[in-house]
């Protein structure tokens, strides 16, 4: 199993972080030592002090597949979770600045809290139009619809298939909206799409 991950797909999401608009998904991957599930609590890492909540949408891939035409792309995920994308923002930033790799900003260990749960497609009435949100300690942070994504879903599971042969349980995170924001010691994450609320977790 892979951990996949979509960066700049929200436009409000690459202002706030004045970042260029990609022609094509901007691609990173995280190891499964980031994955937390079962609502267990995030550890606040002493290797930073910048630690941002990065909310997203995330498809579990239910079949092999490589070199997908976009049209059949629907026919590789099955279902729609919801996890937090944590970046050592500090990390981030000081790589970019020398044009260095950020691999250690998203990938260290529990920098992918997952709902266990995930919705079958067959429950949306259209996967382009899924709402979903963030709180921390209950106060709104981020919100977003799919409908807004500069790239579908079948568009990400077509592109990624050019280059990574996607197999039963790959994991998607697909790209957080505006509202991103610093986490600490304290706070109470929970995250919902539509108004179920799938994932519930505190930093420590």
């Amino acid at each position: 199993m892979r951990i996949f991950a979509i960066g700049r797909n929200y436009v409000e999401h690459i202002q706030e972080l004045n970042n260029e608009r990609p022609d094509e998904p901007v691609i990173f991957t995280k190891p499964d030592t980031a994955l937390l599930r079962n609502n267990e609590p995030f550890y606040y890492p002493d290797f930073s002090n910048d630690i941002h909540h990065e909310v997203e949408l995330v498809l579990r891939i239910c079949k092999e597949g490589k070199n997908i035409q976009e049209k059949f792309a629907n026919r590789y995920y099955d279902s729609i979770g919801i996890g937090i994308d944590f970046t050592a923002r500090d990390l981030q930033n000081k790589a970019k600045e020398k044009g260095l790799p950020w691999d250690i900003a998203k990938g260290f260990n529990g920098s992918a809290p997952i709902s266990d749960k995930f919705i079958p497609v067959s429950s949306f009435k259209n996967v382009s139009d899924v709402n979903f949100r963030l709180t921390v300690d209950g106060q709104l942070k981020q919100q977003g619809n799919t409908g807004l994504m500069i790239f579908s879903f079948d568009y990400i599971v077509s592109y990624l298939s050019k280059f990574f042969t996607l197999r039963t349980g790959d994991l998607i995170f697909t790209g957080t909206p505006k509202g991103v924001g610093p986490v600490k010691p304290g706070n109470v994450l929970a995250a919902f799409i539509e108004d179920e609320k799938l994932l519930e977790f505190e930093v420590k």
